[in-house]
């Protein structure tokens, strides 16, 4: 049996599929508790933005779960992904999302020859740390360092890496959620990647947003979930955020 179908319909779910596997994984912001995730894509990014210096060229950057986290799940461990506030069960996990782990940043990087290797490794932890903290909120456990070549004298310092792909689609406000969660200082534009930009179910609301680059993308998140909650009729839902992009002012996301 042959089906025929409408070209611009595969070319939506298409378009779709690709969007959503250009988040890369979708990583916690602080703890159990605070029922908020980020696109590693957005996080990638800022975290290449806040370490771009002089001498120093950053390559391949992931970000995912210590290899401590990725054995305590295969043995059944929860790692402490099914404490809320006050004993209360955290907001469900977006579809595939990372439960509340420890993270690890793994990056390569090329460096020029007049500074000592170790000093420059340090340096450049030292910046995702701080960047991955006090910019987005992520808890990072671990941070694996490769150097992969050195620069030549005079070589660019343009940061090179993966491509981040594509902004997330905005959607407009629409009812009184969402028109709360668009209305939070540091919120962007609502966004529809994983489907509408409230997701309301039995158990649960999720939004989508992307956050300005001027202000801590967990801080961000926090409000929204107040604002949502206060707005919401299903007052007793728990509420989660994923922000799916970071727009650094005067970019045109």
């Amino acid at each position: 049996m042959t089906t025929a179908r409408d070209p611009q319909r595969v070319d939506g779910w298409t378009a779709a599929v690709r969007q959503r596997l250009g988040l890369g994984r979708l990583l916690p912001l602080g703890g159990p508790a605070d029922g908020a995730w980020i696109a590693e894509t957005a996080a990638a990014a800022v975290l290449r933005g806040a370490t771009a210096r002089p001498g120093t060229v950053l390559g391949k950057l992931r970000i995912g779960p210590t290899e401590a986290a990725v054995q305590a799940a295969v043995a059944g461990g929860a790692g402490g992904a099914s404490r809320g506030a006050a004993g209360a069960p955290p907001p469900p996990a977006p579809p595939n999302a990372l439960p509340s782990v420890a993270l690890r940043i793994e990056a390569e990087f090329s460096t020029t020859p007049d500074r000592p290797l170790p000093d420059a490794a340090a340096a450049l932890r030292a910046a995702l740390l701080t960047a991955a903290a006090t910019r987005l909120g992520l808890e990072i456990a671990e941070v694996d360092l490769t150097v992969t070549a050195l620069l030549a004298d005079g070589a660019t310092d343009q940061v090179t890496g993966a491509e981040t792909g594509s902004p997330a689609p905005g959607a407009k406000p629409e009812g009184p959620v969402a028109a709360a969660a668009a209305g939070v200082p540091g919120v962007v534009s609502l966004t529809r990647v994983l489907g509408g930009p409230v997701h309301t179910a039995h158990d649960h609301v999720r939004v989508e947003v992307a956050t300005a680059g001027d202000r801590r993308a967990l801080d961000v998140a926090r409000s929204v979930r107040t604002a949502v909650a206060a707005a919401s009729k299903e007052a007793r839902l728990p509420v989660s955020v994923l922000v799916t992009d970071v727009v650094e002012p005067g970019s045109n996301g």
